[in-house]
């Protein structure tokens, strides 16, 4: 099977970063949902626009003392039926908010619960308490961070922003819809599964028109124009993990296996019956024979009822004793022949029919790619900051205590 051909762990590299790591588990994907910025986030000129309705008047001692107050918000473990929620300047946390809610990661939305649950089944509570506890913290975090951001913008809006902002996510909902052909039940079916409807959605991008408007203002220099310098540093530094266009090559086969060859005499040595086997192949093939008739009689490789012709292949995921195959077609140029090769118990006869060096997707193929990760990037490190700022004034003990709930409940539930 060509399964067992190729090595294992040469899968497709992930170009997509992600703000936090969650442990190793099966992923799901939403399809069309897309990414955070297109599904969940705001355009700059929403940004820019939300941030001009900014009371002006303030001092910046003011300013400077309603962020402390908003960054300084005691968080409170308290008790509602039977369960320990956290409690953030009036706002609440409850233990389904972090395991249930769908996180964004890369192009798929999928929540901790689900992405833990096969960590849960096939550890003991404490290992697994050890191995997801980053990970949910960090999904915590995200919370509190919003819940502070929001506070914190919402008190340094002007009384007439809640009109502004009213009208700005109605238009992110019409883009939304229009993502699916302006179909409103499929938008809704895909709401749903990212655990939202229509006015969980509105509220939502209230939240985040209002947050990322403080980000724009506190770092007026994210949302500066992106130089074509700027364009092309990235890309250099982004083209190997996200732009690479590995070396490929397509050959036939003939494929002789010393072990399978029926011998009217038992004395006979079955390698050196191979051998002479694909001598006289190769005189056929240079004399002008066709070579996928040939493989087809011949050969017992798993593509034989394919005139021998493999897919294109990576000649680096080749694996033994495929692997000296990669070694062959290096020298040849499509059309040319080599063999016999002989590799643990094969004898090879190989036909190359096309090759293509290793190269990358253009610059000006993937510009629009490159400024959404300079853009991504400089809202990543914008937030990183923030966040240092609010974990640096925080109280985390009671988080803790939180902490260790969800994650015995999710243990709870993936074992039932």
């Amino acid at each position: 099977m060509r399964k067992e051909m190729v090595r294992q762990g040469h899968s497709a590299k992930l170009s997509r970063r992600r703000d936090y790591e969650w442990p190793k588990a099966p992923k799901r994907s939403f399809g069309r949902l897309g990414t955070l910025e297109a599904v969940l986030g705001c355009s700059f000129s929403l940004l820019f626009f939300v941030g001009s309705c900014s009371d002006s008047s303030k001092s910046a001692s003011k300013k400077a003392e309603l962020q402390r107050l908003a960054l300084r918000q005691k968080i409170k473990l308290l008790e509602e039926a039977g369960e320990p929620i956290l409690v953030i300047g009036g706002e609440t946390i409850s233990s389904d908010d972090v395991i249930n809610s769908p996180i964004n990661l890369g192009e798929m939305f999928i929540s901790p619960i689900e992405y833990l649950t096969p960590i849960a089944q096939t550890n003991s509570l404490e290992q697994f308490k050890e191995q997801a506890r980053s990970s949910l913290e960090s999904a915590l975090s995200i919370k509190i961070s919003d819940i502070l951001f929001y506070q914190l913008a919402k008190s340094q809006a002007n009384e007439n922003i809640d009109e502004a902002v009213e009208k700005a996510a109605e238009i992110e909902l019409r883009k939304f819809v229009l993502n699916f052909g302006g179909d409103q039940a499929k938008a809704d079916e895909a709401l749903k599964q990212m655990g939202m409807d229509r006015q969980s959605f509105k509220k939502r991008q209230k939240r985040l028109i209002l947050t990322q408007s403080y980000v724009a203002k506190e770092f007026p220099g994210n949302s500066s124009p992106i130089s074509y310098s700027q364009l092309k540093t990235c890309y250099e530094k982004m083209k190997e993990e996200s732009f690479v266009r590995p070396a490929t090559i397509q050959f036939r086969l003939i494929d002789i296996e010393a072990a399978k060859l029926r011998l009217s005499d038992p004395n006979q040595n079955p390698h050196e019956e191979a051998r002479k086997i694909a001598d006289i192949l190769v005189e056929q093939i240079r004399a002008g024979e066709d070579f996928g008739k040939l493989a087809k009689a011949y050969s017992h490789g798993h593509r034989r009822a394919f005139d021998g012709l493999w897919n294109p292949v990576n000649p680096d995921s080749l694996a033994k004793p495929y692997d000296i195959l990669a070694i062959e077609a290096e020298r040849l140029k499509p059309g040319q022949i080599a063999g016999p090769i002989g590799a643990q118990g094969h004898i090879f006869i190989i036909k190359l029919e096309e090759k293509r060096s290793k190269s990358y997707e253009p610059f000006e193929k993937v510009q629009r790619q490159v400024e959404q990760r300079i853009i991504a990037d400089r809202r990543r490190e914008v937030i990183n900051e923030l966040n240092a700022r609010v974990m640096q004034q925080r109280d985390i003990k009671e988080k803790d205590k939180f902490i260790d709930f969800c994650l015995e409940k999710i243990y709870r539930i993936s074992n039932q």
